[in-house]
């Protein structure tokens, strides 16, 4: 994918163009190929020019990782306020399986600087940010009696390894995404399964 500098840069959003530029390198490149300098280059700025808004390339990544949880949280929003518990985990569910297969370096970039010890104290607070509708539905299933007792955050990682196996899948070539797109209203019910109370 070829890189076409916006102008946003000459208005004042040199942080913004620097990260849509790293994030799309994160993904053409992995977090190797990401640095300062390399990134000032590709969208014509000095290399200093970069230290501004990131002190060095640990700090870009914990930039990277941020975004990426506000826009996976923002996601979210799309999950319908009324309906059953199945339908709305099934809107979830996918909302989660299209975001990791389309943005893999992105989510794994995300969760890795979550556990860095080296990573933004504002990451930890970010991620269960991003996680709250999600963790409220479970909640309120469990207030219905629809889902056992416990942790909402807790109970989902179960669900949410599962959809993140799913689209591991794709972005490694084991299906193709509109396989796993099929599969999604089976993989609900696994989970709904899982998930139900144990008489």
């Amino acid at each position: 994918m070829t890189f076409t500098r916006a102008r946003s840069y000459h208005h004042g959003d040199l942080r913004g163009e620097l990260l849509a530029r790293a994030e799309e390198t994160l993904r053409e490149s992995g977090v190797d190929g990401l640095s300062l300098r390399q990134l000032a280059r590709d969208i014509g700025v000095s290399h200093g020019a970069p230290s501004r808004h990131f002190r060095d390339k640990q700090a870009l990544l914990d930039a990277i990782a941020l975004a990426g949880f506000e826009r996976f949280g923002a996601l979210f929003t799309d999950v319908p306020l009324e309906g059953s518990f199945p339908q709305r985990l099934e809107s979830v569910v996918r909302i989660y399986v299209r975001f990791a297969t389309e943005n893999s370096a992105l989510l794994e970039l995300m969760f890795a600087r979550k556990h860095s010890p080296t990573a933004s104290s504002a990451l930890p607070a970010a991620a269960e940010q991003a996680f709250l509708i999600p963790a409220a539905l479970v909640a309120e299933a469990q207030a219905n009696g629809e889902v056992v007792a416990g942790d909402p955050l807790r109970i989902g990682v179960a669900a949410f390894a599962t959809m993140q196996g799913i689209a591991t899948f794709v972005s490694s070539g084991f299906m193709t995404a509109e396989m796993a797109e099929e599969l999604l209203g089976d993989i609900t019910t696994q989970i709904l399964n899982g998930l139900r109370p144990r008489a």
